[in-house]
């Protein structure tokens, strides 16, 4: 991750480096790919197998259990892909790995064979650990410290995901679940490989990051190598991995939309919609259709608050995103609540939740991003980013057990202690701001010193 001054004769396109773009849609499609599985995955499992469509046959409870053990190794084995690119190979080529890993376990998955979906599982699990900590590495490594624009290119980057994730759950998710299951899987695939031949064209781009420190001729880079931490460098590391407790109670709560409220959309909610029954699918889409409407307007909300002088720590986003997306839940509470006496819920309550949901991911998962990539050592900047994905896949992990307790617990039980427990959570830790703030050591405190004139998203001329 390069902060050589370089950077700043790079291209730019609305006011970001072109090489933001290239990862962008190397990231939707790969996101395209990943979400259009997960929106069919549980809904195939759990179908019965004599059915039109059939599915696996599984309980809702064994489907769960898979759904969440999946979804942590999935980022888990970000650490892993996190080190190799730190220490071997650099963020670039191990992106093409992980890319090349995901296209074989997508087409893996087209194939209707037991032995198939699980090997096409562990291609996935690999692929994802390789390129997810990488990527998102590499753009952290476009700008210079102190740029305020850094913020932003993530927000923009984390909407290249979202437009990958809406199509994919329209579109897979139509075709698996009314086509066939493995179609959907298959055309998962195809995405990936769209995304591998857009990254491998956009190379002239990305010259200077995303290579691997090891054979850097940048004398900061080398040094980085030699020297142990600081005290400054440890501190900082200490803030990340209490963040990470956040981020943790965070995608254990909101990753209920791909389990728990995905069975719960297609059994208990009344779809009909102008004659026709509304996919339980494309409800998977609002969150990323969400993120591409309000990415921009919560990123530039931030950004004039900062220029303010107000509070607008990267922690302070996060605890508020986590009290945020909890609130949500109310709705989903309140959705229990109306099938309990009438026998359907309405729609609104989960596009109600997902709102909610998403402008607390907006305020934390992009913003988190950033964070690591200003507070991590340079030469464990992978690692670091490894062991945040990791920790969103614990989160993942937590979603799978809430969901399988709701057989027990029941669903009103389990809606409600998510939104009161997040929202506790975040007040307590809103508390400790001030003592995590003072271990950053100023780490954003000369944001807005750089590229201020590109304040907003507008057309910058290319140099």
């Amino acid at each position: 991750m390069s902060q050589d001054v370089s950077i700043a004769s790079e291209k730019t396109l609305f006011g970001h480096p072109v090489g933001l773009f290239v990862l962008f849609f190397t990231e939707m499609w790969e996101r395209f790919s990943y979400y259009g599985m997960r929106a069919i995955l549980t809904l195939y499992l759990v179908e019965k197998t004599d059915a039109i469509n059939p599915g696996l046959g599984w309980t809702d409870v064994e489907a769960l259990s898979l759904y969440g053990w999946y979804t942590m190794m999935v980022y888990v084995m970000s650490i892993p892909g996190g080190i190799i690119a730190d220490k071997f190979l650099g963020q670039k080529k191990s992106v093409y790995i992980g890319g090349i890993m995901l296209l074989i376990g997508h087409s893996v998955l087209a194939i209707e064979q037991t032995g198939a979906f699980y090997t096409g599982l562990i291609f996935i699990v690999l692929g994802v650990g390789m390129l997810k900590p990488n990527i998102s590495t590499m753009v952290g490594g476009l700008y210079k410290k102190g740029d305020l624009r850094r913020d932003k290119g993530f927000t923009l980057f984390y909407i290249g995901i979202n437009v990958g994730a809406f199509l994919s759950s329209i579109i897979v998710g139509y075709v698996g679940e009314v086509h066939g299951w493995h179609y959907g899987f298959g055309l998962a695939g195809f995405g990936m490989l769209l995304g591998l031949i857009q990254y491998g064209v956009g190379q002239k781009h990305l010259k200077h990051v995303g290579n691997f420190l090891g054979t850097s001729e940048n004398k900061e880079e080398q040094e980085a190598l030699k020297k142990p931490l600081t005290k400054i460098e440890k501190d900082r590391v200490t803030v990340l991995l209490i963040s990470f407790i956040i981020v943790i109670l965070f995608w254990g709560a909101f990753e209920q939309a791909g389990g728990l409220m995905n069975i719960y959309t297609r059994t208990k909610t009344d779809r009909m919609l102008l004659g026709m029954e509304v996919p339980a699918t494309w409800f998977q889409s609002l969150n990323a259709l969400f993120i591409v409407i309000f990415g921009t307007l919560v990123a530039g909300f931030w950004a004039k608050r900062k220029l303010k002088g107000k509070e607008a720590s990267s922690l302070f986003k996060m605890i508020l995103g986590l009290i945020i997306m909890g609130s949500g839940f109310f709705f989903m509470t309140a959705a229990v609540a109306e099938f309990n006496s009438s026998g359907s819920s309405a729609m609104y309550w989960l596009v109600l939740a997902y709102l909610f949901h998403t402008i607390g991911e907006l305020c934390l998962s992009p913003v988190a991003l950033s964070f690591i990539t200003k507070l991590s050592p340079l030469k464990y900047g992978s690692i670091m980013m490894g062991v945040y994905f990791a920790m969103t896949g614990f989160g993942s992990k937590l979603a799978g057990l809430l969901g399988e307790w709701s057989s027990s617990l029941g669903e009103y039980t389990i809606f409600t202690g998510i939104a009161v427990f997040t929202i506790v959570i975040g007040a307590l830790v809103l508390l400790l701001l001030k003592k995590l703030k003072a271990l950053t050591h100023g780490a954003e405190d000369d944001e807005g010193t750089a590229h201020e004139e590109a304040e907003g998203f507008e057309l910058a001329d290319a140099e």
